[in-house]
Order: C-alpha cells, then sequence, then structure tokens
C-alpha cells in the first residue's frame, strides 16, 4: 500500500477492572500513519476468572490475525471484505471450541467481537454480542451494529409504555446475550456487504458495555465536547466519567476511540506491513426480535493477582499476534 506522512487517523485505547477482581476485556489495534488499513479487535469474555479471559484473549488474537492475513497479499481491491470478516468470526469460534474441548474446566467461556476494519476512508465492521460500536458525527451520537442483547427490545418496550423508564434500566434481562462466540453455533452476526464512508471530524468509538454504565446521551456530550482533543483525551474523558458513577458492581470497560483526521480518497495498495498491537495507554428503528440463547457467565473466585491493565496481553492473543 502506498505511503504518505499524512495520518488518516489518530486511535487510543483504554481499558479498567471497574470494580471486578480480574479484566475479562482485551483489544488490539493497529492503524500506522501512511497506511491505507486499520484494524481493531475488542472483545469482552465471559465465563468467570477461568475462562472470561482466556475466551477474549483468544477471540481478539485469532480474529486480528485472521483479518490481517486477508489482506496481507494483492491490492486491497481485489479482496472481498465481508467474506474476510465473516471468516475471522468463525476462526476465533473454532479456537474457542478448541480451546475448552482441551480442558473441561472452560465449558461455558465465550466471548462479544467487535472488529473494526479501515479501508481509505472506508469503515467495514463484523460483531456479535453486545459490545457497542458508535459514531459521533455534527454532535449525534449513533450506534452503527447491532445490539444482540435484550437490551433493545427491553428499551423498545419502555419506548412503548409497556414497562416503565426505571424498570427498563434496571431490568434483570437487560444484558442477557442473544448471540456469543463460544464454540457453538452463532445465532447472530452483523456484518454489512456496504461500507460505511467516515468524514473528517468523526469519532469512531468501539468499547465493551462496561461503557454503558453511561447513558447515550453522556457519550454523546463527552465525545462532542472534546471534539478538539485528541484520541487519548476522548478515551480517558469516556473513562473518567464511569469511574465517577462509582457503580459498586461496575463491569470490565475497554475502550478504544477512532479519531478521523482524513477523508481523502483511497490510494493505491500494497501489501500489509506487520501490525503493532496498541494496549493501554438516525432515528431508531424497530429493534429485531431475537430468542435468548443461555450462556453461562458466572463468575468464580480469582485464583491470582487482578489485572490492572492490558499492558501485557494474554499468552493466547500473543501468539496469535506473531503469526
Amino acid at each position: 500500500m502506498r505511503r504518505t506522512s499524512e495520518p488518516r487517523f489518530d486511535v487510543a485505547t483504554v481499558t479498567d477492572c471497574g470494580a471486578r477482581p480480574y479484566q475479562q476485556d482485551a483489544l488490539v489495534a493497529n492503524f500506522s500513519t501512511g497506511e491505507e488499513i486499520g484494524i481493531g479487535v475488542l472483545a469482552d469474555g465471559m465465563g468467570g476468572h477461568d475462562g472470561g479471559d482466556v475466551a477474549s484473549a483468544l477471540v481478539v488474537g485469532r480474529a486480528f490475525a485472521e483479518i490481517r492475513a486477508g489482506f496481507a497479499s494483492g491490492a486491497t481491491g481485489a479482496v472481498k471484505v465481508g467474506p474476510v470478516l465473516r471468516e475471522a468470526v468463525d476462526v476465533a469460534n473454532d479456537a474457542v471450541r478448541t480451546r475448552i474441548e482441551a480442558d473441561r474446566n472452560l465449558r461455558g467461556m465465550g466471548s462479544t467481537l467487535v472488529a473494526c476494519l479501515t479501508i481509505g476512508p472506508d469503515l467495514h465492521w463484523v460483531s456479535v454480542g453486545d459490545s457497542p460500536l458508535y459514531l459521533v458525527r455534527d454532535g449525534l451520537l449513533e450506534q452503527l451494529n447491532e445490539d444482540h442483547s435484550m437490551r433493545p427490545q427491553i428499551e423498545a418496550m419502555a419506548a412503548t409504555g409497556m414497562i416503565d423508564a426505571e424498570l427498563a434500566r434496571n431490568h434483570p434481562d437487560r444484558n442477557q446475550l442473544l448471540s456469543a462466540i463460544c464454540g457453538r453455533a452463532i445465532d447472530h452476526v452483523d456484518c454489512r456487504d456496504t461500507p460505511f464512508a467516515l468524514r473528517l471530524g468523526d469519532v469512531v468509538i468501539a468499547a465493551s458495555d462496561g461503557l454503558q454504565t453511561l447513558s447515550d446521551d453522556e457519550i454523546r456530550r463527552i465525545v462532542a465536547s472534546n471534539r478538539q482533543a485528541c484520541a487519548t483525551d476522548i478515551a480517558q474523558a469516556l473513562m473518567q466519567a464511569v469511574k465517577k458513577v462509582a457503580l459498586p458492581d461496575q463491569d470490565n470497560v475497554a475502550i478504544m476511540a477512532i479519531k478521523v483526521l482524513s477523508d481523502r480518497p483511497l490510494r493505491t495498495s500494497e501489501p500489509l506491513p506487520r501490525a503493532e498491537m496498541i494496549a493501554p495507554a438516525p432515528a431508531a428503528e424497530e429493534p429485531a426480535v431475537f430468542d435468548a440463547v443461555p450462556i453461562d457467565d458466572a463468575p468464580k473466585p480469582p485464583d491470582a493477582a487482578p489485572a490492572e491493565s492490558l499492558e501485557r496481553a494474554p499468552d493466547d492473543l500473543e501468539r496469535a499476534l506473531a503469526l
């Protein structure tokens, strides 16, 4: 891919354990200056300390490696993006199944996934689960990807008056997942055939659902008020707002902020470079109705020191990134 000195994106990541004694979120980002392809992958693991961190590391590492390999040879125009992203989901799911078969103590582990791929100014994504992918443009916030949890259905019930807003906010089934990467058949995968065209000044936020301690309007206001700031400041402002709420049961939080610095047209391509891991540092539509699937997310007591960040990725993630 033709290299230039002009950066297209400013990207930052940050994680926090919240009130949990261990970290189950994992992420990786590669948006190198002068390169026309950027990749960001985030996963929120489930299954307690014995499984959640393993699952998220597997999913991030395998999905990232598969997407990168899909564009490692030949021009970007010769590669069909959708099949590459869907294959990344399948490869990650196979890896989780293989690990569970090798260690039955990991039964019930799984993970969400949201993977972003930028080709020039075009944004592609694939997602499974409830990890949100937001766009903030001109002061307005939109969730780009589908939410595969009960949350949209519960909020729709509140909007039509079937239940009150307070019950919707605290509904016990609000975070029940309807689809996840857990080594079995995946019920729902969000992967669009048409890319989303990014514009100068857009901010894309990929996150685990721990960020949704904040309301959509709070996320919008924080990002919009920091629109002149760098991606690091945006990510840190969101994290500090979550911490300020101080929920006694605050979930892990992982945030990837992608600020668009240039929307110039795509230039000619060449193979991807070796990726480097970055670690911390419209009108609402009627939601689709899915059938819930049981997923074991019962936390288990930790047997190791708590992970404060992802300064060092788990072994599964490191091995996959070395492929």
